[in-house]
């Protein structure tokens, strides 16, 4: 009976870190971002102790990707706070490196004193503007509003509550 369990905890293994995989994958396709299946699935194994072999190499955004979709797996049944969407998500989204480049405030609310913040690309003078979001003074209300409906008693089932909040939050300021 021994062995048949053993077999049993490693195909429950394979089965949550294909899942796991999956869902780090997806999520960050929602993004538009493309991960490295590989890097992701090593990233997820190691954390769960799970052995597949040769492990791929994974960078610093990966890992924080997948810290941050293990997180909220582990604590989807916490309230969303201020903390777990800013600080945490902050922390494991931005490179370390980033912040020694430019000045960021992680837990705290970002100012318009240099512009509105905008997501752009192409050459200076020809800029594309992707997204620009709300104005800065508008962060502090807006974000007890969505707290607020985020952990109210809903009829929605969760994961379709989590699509309402990312295409809200995703979509609502976008140029």
């Amino acid at each position: 009976m021994g062995r048949l369990a053993d077999v049993g905890m490693a195909l429950r293994d394979q089965a949550s870190l294909s899942v796991l995989t999956e869902d780090v994958i997806k999520t960050s396709e929602i993004e538009g971002e493309q991960l490295d299946v590989e890097s992701v699935r090593s990233s997820i194994a190691r954390r769960l102790g799970v052995d597949i072999g040769a492990l791929a190499a994974v960078d610093r955004h990966v890992e924080g990707v997948v810290e941050m979709v293990l997180d909220a797996t582990a604590n989807s049944k916490a309230p969303v706070t201020r903390g777990s969407l800013v600080v945490r998500m902050a922390r494991r989204l931005v490179p370390h490196r980033l912040f020694r480049r430019v000045r960021i405030k992680v837990g705290g609310w970002r100012d318009d004193a240099t512009g509105p913040m905008q997501v752009v690309s192409g050459p200076v003078g020809r800029q594309r503007v992707h997204f620009e979001a709300p104005p800065a003074d508008a962060l502090e209300s807006e974000t007890r509003r969505f707290l607020t409906w985020a952990n109210s008693e809903s009829t929605e089932a969760p994961l379709i509550k989590a699509g309402l909040a990312h295409l809200v939050v995703r979509h609502s300021s976008s140029v």
